[in-house]
């Protein structure tokens, strides 16, 4: 799912990433995974939407509105305030509908 969503990606082990993760919610539809959102949190009030993906075939059905209210959901229930996340201007649309609203924020590459 991964490889035909993000060009350029590289299968690599999660673990290292779900380590750190305060919840992750995955979808799976015919035997494969078809959708993902992880969420990274500053172990307060702050927690951060990272990696939302749905495999092509399953796009526009809602289920990425669907697995970001279940993240933030979870974030909630365990004590985060503030849900976070950083998307590409085509996106904008896509996490209106999931409940964000736009806010100013910074940027630097490293």
């Amino acid at each position: 799912m991964f490889s035909v969503s993000w060009p350029g990606h590289r299968d690599t082990s999660f673990a290292p990433v779900l380590a750190r993760s305060l919840t992750w919610i995955a979808a799976r539809g015919g035997g494969r995974l078809v959708g993902y959102v992880n969420v990274a949190w500053d172990g307060g009030a702050h927690a951060f939407v990272l990696d939302t993906t749905v495999h092509p075939d399953e796009r526009r059905h809602g289920l990425g509105v669907r697995l970001v209210r279940a993240a933030a959901e979870e974030a909630r229930g365990a004590g985060a305030q503030w849900l976070h996340v950083d998307h590409e201007p085509h996106l904008g649309a896509f996490y209106a509908r999931c409940g964000f609203r736009p806010t100013a924020a910074g940027l630097l590459a490293l």
